[in-house]
């Protein structure tokens, strides 16, 4: 991953909400060698929460190398339970997020990762939370960020994701074609140099000339014609119960979907446990597990890290790809 002349990345990672699977995965995902040496690695969180995660998996934290615990002193054990909702882990959560972000914001760390939140916990502060993306966006000054998920064998781009569907619907032509624009961008930092984009349309078999629907041949099309006239390798509106599986097949490097649902489904079939969400738009690099807290084996030595650990290793490629095109 690194060069001679290329520094070892600093990457930050959020602890995610401390009575679920969060803390676990971070830590497994550290004790593996392949995953520890992509960066220097500060974790954003509660320590004594972290140490007892540890014990429960049997994994020594002492030993780690190129890890930094940033303790926010967020959790008091006797009044923690693994698994239990509460306003006190939803508070904490969000607190480890901002941290994440403004060490990246004040160039302190080259990329965040940020482990899973419970929504329902965070609502119980009486914040509003509607995800890590349009939190951290909000953050950073961004109005309208994207939703990117990442496996070895798809990548999707979405429109609108945390909004009512009759919301998602109400697409206009700036929207799409930004979402291409930024889509091609991201894949070049993930590392593709010229990715080939197929745009889905928003309705079934693309509105099929009008019969079902005119908002893929006056909204979608037009932002297509406009990302082609700028050099962007894209096609469509197509069907997107067909074009997902020719991406699958190889035909394409990126699919556009239009709303969460048109893409999450297929991409969470394909690989649900290492397809990571990468926050597009923004001035840092965020990635995240594309996981909930999974309360019901929190506690238990349960968790799989392999969302976690392929959204630590998508980080720091992307890091290495920034960090060369700036030379």
């Amino acid at each position: 991953m690194t060069t001679d002349h290329m520094r070892l990345p600093t990457i930050a990672i959020s602890m995610g909400d401390p009575a679920g699977i969060g803390p676990e995965v971070v830590i497994k995902a550290l004790a593996e060698s392949e995953i520890s040496r992509l960066a220097r690695w500060v974790i954003i969180g509660d320590e004594c929460v972290l140490n007892s995660v540890a014990v429960v998996s049997g994994i020594s934290v002492g030993a780690w190398t190129q890890v930094e615990v940033v303790d926010l002193h967020q959790i008091n054990l006797s009044q923690f339970s693994p698994g239990t909702l509460s306003a006190a882990c939803g508070r904490a959560s969000v607190e480890y997020i901002r941290e994440a972000t403004r060490l990246c914001i004040q160039g302190q760390a080259d990329a965040m990762v940020t482990a899973p939140v419970n929504k329902e916990a965070v609502s119980l502060t009486q914040q509003h939370f509607s995800g890590h993306t349009e939190f951290i966006a909000k953050l950073c000054g961004v109005p309208e960020p994207h939703m990117l998920l990442v496996n070895e064998r798809l990548c999707v781009i979405h429109v609108s994701t945390h909004v009512p569907l009759r919301t998602a619907c109400r697409l206009d032509i700036h929207k799409v074609l930004e979402t291409i624009q930024q889509g091609h961008k991201a894949m070049q930092e993930v590392g593709f140099e010229n990715p080939r984009i197929a745009v889905c349309g928003l309705n079934p078999h693309a509105g099929e000339n009008g019969l079902f629907g005119e908002e893929d041949s006056q909204l979608i099309s037009p932002a297509i014609q406009a990302a082609q006239g700028e050099g962007i390798r894209c096609e469509g509106p197509f069907a997107s119960d067909t074009i997902i599986l020719k991406a699958v097949r190889g035909a394409y490097d990126l699919v556009v979907a239009m709303y969460h649902d048109q893409g999450h489904i297929p991409m969470k079939l394909l690989d649900f446990e290492h397809t990571v969400n990468v926050s597009v738009g923004l001035p840092i690099i965020r990635t995240s597990v594309d996981h909930g807290t999974a309360f019901d084996i929190a506690g238990k030595n349960q968790a799989d890290p392999s969302s976690m650990k392929a959204a630590m290793a998508l980080a720091a490629r992307m890091v290495i790809h920034r960090l060369r095109a700036a030379t």
